[in-house]
């Protein structure tokens, strides 16, 4: 499937649900992968802020993104109707700091863009393939989301609210082309009764009314209308409806609610960058759940995007890297390459390699004749090569920087590694500041310790350090 944008540049106008102030958000044509990226033109120099899960910085009420201390709030209906029309690469401008709430849904901003012709473009969709299940879980609040080798998206959503007025719900979205613009769009955001006053109190929903959200009462005999009536400053009569819904609004489906939910969850993993071939379960999900799972899916994404980029040939059984890809991020050649095989790897975060030991190793020849031994010098630089492979992994031009091996903090020996042995080095980073590092990790033969210790490391520029 082609990569899509819009041919015009369309806007619309409205208050923004938590800040309460007015804005007019328009959405502009934008080049093959662009992506999508928010404009603040009230603010000088237009700075940008790509919709990115790294510029998450809170999922109070909603997802708010933000780059150089310039914010965003409340992106996600904004990002579902992207997603949900498979439009790929967009500019988004807003004039104020949070995008219209109109009436609670997406299906506003779905709208505009149909009207501002939805185009395909000369280049192919980049997609994240799920090929193992993912899972994320918060078992105190009872949040499950688990994603599953799927060839197209899909999602499937349950919620159990304790309130009689909402009971269990349960959908499904297997076609987005077929069901996001008429089954799921238009489904309003909500929150219950009791939680309005504590939103006030904390700086939120100033531009919350009750035409822009539905409203549950979760408790008809405790309810007190009248506090409801001042929170939003009305003066005409509040009641709650047979269903608990307050005005007796009409919902567009029996399960909007769990729809809206859907609808989030959408705008939430838009935030990946590239759209999904999964099926995603979700259990009581919200957009702090939502945002973790997108966070581990990115690094998913990460390994994914290196190995295509690396990786010439198909890998044979269960490891990511081969030797070949490995000698184009590792400077090391014969004799003093200790790496074979990266096993698997959590980009940035922490990476297992392998090193087969044969008697064939040269330096076997003179430690120890009688006994050979891996020396333990080797042992530490072998869990040092797979720390400069997870280092040089998290740069965008690894071919021009070198890794160098700066110190060791601590070490200590645990056995012995032998001709015959396979060595497994499992690295952890746990710091990285302005190309200087710190791994903590261990070398392991069968299960067992034979080195573990802190290492610290540094990337260079090639050519820098040739001169």
């Amino acid at each position: 499937m082609k990569q899509r944008t819009i041919k015009k540049p369309v806007s619309l106008s409205g208050i923004g649900l938590h800040t309460g102030n007015q804005c007019t958000i328009t959405f502009k044509p934008a080049p093959i992968n662009h992506g999508i990226i928010f404009v603040r033109e009230d603010i000088e120099g237009s700075p940008e802020i790509p919709a990115h899960i790294d510029n998450v910085v809170d999922i109070t009420r909603g997802t708010t993104l933000a780059k150089n201390k310039v914010e965003v709030h409340t992106v996600e209906h904004v990002l579902a109707a992207l997603a949900g029309l498979q439009i790929d690469n967009v500019i988004v401008t807003l004039n104020a700091n949070e995008p219209p709430v109109t009436d609670g849904s997406s299906k506003p901003y779905v709208d505009v863009l149909l009207d501002a012709d939805i185009v395909e473009q000369d280049h192919h969709k980049n997609y994240l393939v799920i090929d193992k299940p993912i899972t994320y879980s918060e078992k105190d609040r009872g949040v499950d989301l688990v994603v599953v080798p799927s060839d197209e998206f899909r999602i499937t959503f349950m919620v159990d609210y304790k309130s009689p007025a909402l009971g269990t719900q349960y959908t499904s979205l297997v076609d987005l082309d077929e069901e996001f613009v008429d089954e799921f769009a238009s489904a309003r955001t909500f929150c219950f009764l009791h939680e309005v006053e504590e939103l006030k109190k904390n700086g939120l929903i100033k531009g919350g009314t009750l035409d822009n959200a539905i409203i549950v009462c979760d408790d008809p005999e405790a309810v007190d209308l009248s506090r409801l009536r001042g929170v939003f400053g009305i003066e005409e009569d509040v009641f709650v409806g047979k269903d608990g819904i307050v005005n007796d609004v009409q919902l567009r489906f029996p399960n909007e609610l769990v729809r809206h939910k859907v609808v989030d969850l959408i705008g939430d993993l838009a935030l990946l960058g590239m759209p999904l071939k999964a099926h995603v379960l979700a259990a009581r999900s919200g957009h702090a759940a939502n945002v973790e799972l997108a966070k581990i899916l990115k690094k998913e994404r990460d390994i994914k995007k290196l190995t295509k980029r690396y990786q010439t040939e198909p890998v044979r059984g269960e490891y990511l890297m081969d030797i070949e890809a490995i000698m184009k991020f590792l400077p090391h050649r014969f004799p003093f390459l200790l790496v074979d095989r990266v096993v698997n790897m959590v980009a940035g975060e922490r990476i297992v390699t392998l090193k087969n030991v044969t008697i064939n190793e040269g330096y076997f020849q003179g430690h120890f004749p009688p006994k050979p031994i891996m020396p333990g010098v080797l042992v530490v630089e072998a869990m040092a090569q797979a720390g400069a492979l997870l280092l040089m992994n998290m740069l965008d031009e690894p071919e021009k920087m070198w890794p160098i091996f700066t110190a060791i903090e601590s070490i200590k020996f645990r056995r012995q590694v032998v001709p015959g042995d396979a060595l497994i080095c499992d690295i952890t980073l746990a710091r990285y500041r302005h190309g200087l590092c710190k791994f903590v990790g261990a070398a392991y033969v069968d299960g067992e310790v034979a080195a573990e210790g802190i290492l610290k490391a540094a990337v260079v520029d090639r050519e820098k350090d040739k001169q």
